[in-house]
Parts: structure tokens; C-alpha cells; sequence
């Protein structure tokens, strides 16, 4: 299919145009008999979202390197935007002017905010230690990084909230969890999320739990904040590699009434501790509520986190490695900024319908990319948002046959 056929599809009205939901509705088609893995339909004002779904991620109210239309052309049903850095630019009061966030990148289908929770680890102790949520070093056997008087760098962590230094001008800022659903709000998202502390890799059991009390008492203040009734507020779950802090979360943020719910914080040093902690919390959830994984969202990981229950999750993968030369296909990722792929005249994966597969072969946007052009950074990230959104299709219809 050539890519004028994708871009016809936006002029489809969206299955929701014409209704006025209030708010979200969540809906469980189907569950597998041979895993906790389950069909969904996510309804918001802005369009349905069918689930397993992924959520890629929009930091600053655009995917890099691509439009609106073309994330709809690639098949992505919904985005994240990053409440953090859309404070800091533009600013909500820019984007609540502009009409909200959908307005303002014209975007046609549904939106998520996130906390600024994260940031308060990616500026912190992830910045400090050199670490993701999933450690990829382990400096010695059990070592403890994060102790229970710890405190970033460059960032304060207060049980009021988080006092931050700009990363673009130095100037001291606040967030809380009432200016986190205060921003949310403004910012015009179907579906926000309570502010609470993305705990760093092997921190102690001691700091984990003085972190707990902390994003669960902030958690209540979100829900006493929020006005906005279209909007839809999901509490987030803590608690990082402890069966025992981790099921007393999930229990405790099932019981405030949140719309849904995300799993947040680290996630272990391996898939199995992830497969764990999925497996601590996500009984404690109601059910009839979607469940969103934060920031997680490898291919590896996908069967592993859908079989686990997970509905929808957010990664980076799919745009962070386009944007490096990374493309991923049925044979395995490839790096085209390599020299041997000058001589490829192959498309980048024959078995992938994308206008980029149809199109272009592997030599051209090799060249392109060690060339430093701009365009092929476009070409890959549609390609790898297109394959993505295909595998986890082929992952829906397998829930739906009965085979995952």
C-alpha cells in the first residue's frame, strides 16, 4: 500500500466523531484461557483504542521526526505526552489556548499525559547512577545504590513534592501533585496520571518504602485535585522489586476509585523479576479497568508483559532507535548506518507493507543516513512504528484464536 493510500485513511471518521463522551470506557472482550493475556476496547472522547495496544510517546506534543498524520498512518491509536517538559515548553497555558493538546498537534485520536513522576527519576538518581528502570550493570552482587536518606544531585525530593532545576535554563522549579493535575488539566489529555516517585534500580527496602508512603499519599491529594471531569485519572503503583511493597500498593491505589491504573518505577534486573512484579500487582487491580506498564515496550518484552495482563504500555524503542539507524524486521533489528548496506538494494523488510518498504531499498537510506540527511530519520521511525503496531496485532489476533 503507497503511502497516499495510509493518509486517505485520516479523512475516516474516527468511531467516535459525533459523540460526546464524558468519560473513558473500558471494555474486556476476551480473555485467554492459556495466559492472563486479554482483548480490549478503550473508548475516549477522541476515538477507540483496541487493546493490547502500544503507546508511543510524543515527549513534547510531537513523535520525533514525523507528523500527526503519519503516526496515524503508521497505526498508532494513542500517544503519551510529557507533562514535564511541556511545562517547560511551551507552557499548559499555550497549549489550554490553543484549544488543548489534540488541538494543538492536531491529533485525531486519544491522548495520555504522564505525572512528571518520571522525572523525577530520569533527572535524579537515574541521571546520577547512569541507570534505566531495568538495571543494565550490577556493580557487585546486592549492591544498594539508593540508601534510605539518599537524595539526587540535582533534584529535592520533599514529601510536599519535587523541586527540579531546568534542564534548559537552570531555574529552580516545583512540582506536586496538585501542580501535576493542574498542569494535566490544562494540558487537555483524555487520560492523565497521578504524580508519584519512579523509584531508581537496587535502592534499599528502607528508601522504597519512605517513597511508597510518599506516592501514596500524593496519589490521594491528585484524585482531591482533579476538576476535569472528561478527563480520566489513573493511579500509578509502586513498590519496586519487593513482593510484599509491591502487592501493598496494587491494594492500596485499587482502593481510591482511580479510572485505571499504571505500573510504575523500576522493574527489575531481568525478565523474570519483571514477570514477578507484573504478577504481584496486577491481581490486586480491578479487573475491569485497564492496566498501563510504564515505560516498557521492547519486541522481546511485548509477549511477556500482554501474557502477563498488561493492556497498554509506552516505550521509546521504536522511535529512539529509528533515529539511530535502527530498523527492526521479521529477520531481526539491522543498523543501516553500516557501509555493507551501501550495496543492499533490497527493501528494508519484503515482508512489510509500509510505503517505506514499497519504496526504498536499504542502500538509499544507508546513504542518506551516513550522509547525516534528515529525511531517512522520518522513513525509519514510520517504519518501526508501523511494525510495531503490526506485531502487536498479530499478538491481538492470537488472543483472539486462542493460541497466546
Amino acid at each position: 500500500m503507497r503511502e497516499s493510500a495510509y493518509l486517505q485513511k485520516l479523512s475516516r471518521p474516527s468511531p467516535l466523531v459525533g459523540v460526546k463522551r464524558i468519560r473513558m470506557e473500558f471494555k474486556v472482550l476476551k480473555k485467554s484461557k492459556k495466559s492472563k493475556a486479554r482483548l480490549g476496547i478503550l473508548e475516549t472522547e477522541h476515538g477507540v483504542v483496541e487493546t493490547p495496544a502500544l503507546v508511543p510517546v510524543a515527549t513534547q506534543a510531537a513523535v520525533k521526526t514525523l507528523t500527526s498524520e503519519d503516526a496515524v498512518a503508521a497505526g498508532c491509536q494513542i500517544l503519551i505526552t510529557n507533562t514535564f517538559h511541556l511545562h517547560l515548553k511551551p507552557g499548559e497555558g499555550i497549549v489550554k489556548s490553543a484549544g488543548g493538546l489534540h488541538e494543538f498537534m492536531s491529533w485525531p485520536r486519544s491522548l495520555m499525559t504522564d505525572s512528571g513522576g518520571f522525572q523525577v527519576f530520569s533527572l535524579g538518581f537515574g541521571h546520577d547512577l547512569g541507570v534505566g528502570k531495568k538495571i543494565k550493570f550490577f556493580p557487585k552482587e546486592k549492591e544498594i545504590l539508593v540508601s534510605e536518606h539518599s537524595q539526587p544531585k540535582s533534584v529535592k525530593i520533599t514529601d510536599d513534592g519535587v523541586r527540579f532545576r531546568s534542564p534548559f535554563d537552570g531555574r529552580s522549579l516545583f512540582l506536586g501533585p496538585k501542580e501535576s493535575i493542574k498542569i494535566q488539566e490544562a494540558l487537555g489529555a483524555d487520560i492523565i496520571f497521578a504524580f508519584d516517585e519512579c523509584t531508581a534500580p537496587l535502592s534499599s527496602k528502607e528508601y522504597i518504602k519512605k517513597s511508597l508512603a510518599r506516592t501514596h499519599g500524593w496519589a490521594k491529594i491528585c484524585l482531591e485535585s482533579k476538576k476535569n471531569k472528561k478527563q480520566s485519572l489513573f493511579g500509578i503503583t509502586q513498590g519496586s522489586n519487593f513482593k510484599d511493597l509491591r502487592q501493598e500498593s496494587a491494594k492500596f491505589i485499587n482502593s481510591l476509585g482511580f479510572d485505571g491504573f499504571g505500573i510504575g518505577g523500576d522493574l527489575g534486573t531481568s525478565k523474570k523479576t519483571t514477570r514477578d512484579i507484573l504478577s504481584w500487582t496486577l491481581p490486586h487491580l480491578d479487573e475491569k479497568k485497564p492496566r498501563h506498564l510504564l515505560g516498557i515496550g521492547k519486541l522481546e518484552d511485548m509477549e511477556l508483559i500482554i501474557k502477563s495482563g498488561v493492556d497498554t504500555f509506552d516505550c521509546t524503542v521504536p522511535t529512539h532507535y529509528a533515529r539511530s539507524g535502527v530498523v527492526f524486521t521479521s529477520s531481526g533489528p539491522l543498523n543501516l548506518r553500516q557501509s555493507v548496506f551501501l550495496k543492499d538494494k533490497k527493501p528494508i523488510d519484503a515482508n512489510c507493507p509500509c510505503f517505506v518498504c514499497e519504496k526504498y531499498a536499504r542502500n538509499y537510506i544507508s546513504h542518506m543516513l551516513r550522509a547525516k540527511e534528515i529525511t531517512p530519520l522520518r522513513l525509519l521511525t514510520f517504519h518501526n512504528l508501523f511494525y510495531f503496531n503490526g506485531f502487536i496485532r498479530k499478538i491481538r489476533l492470537k488472543i483472539k484464536n486462542g493460541t497466546l
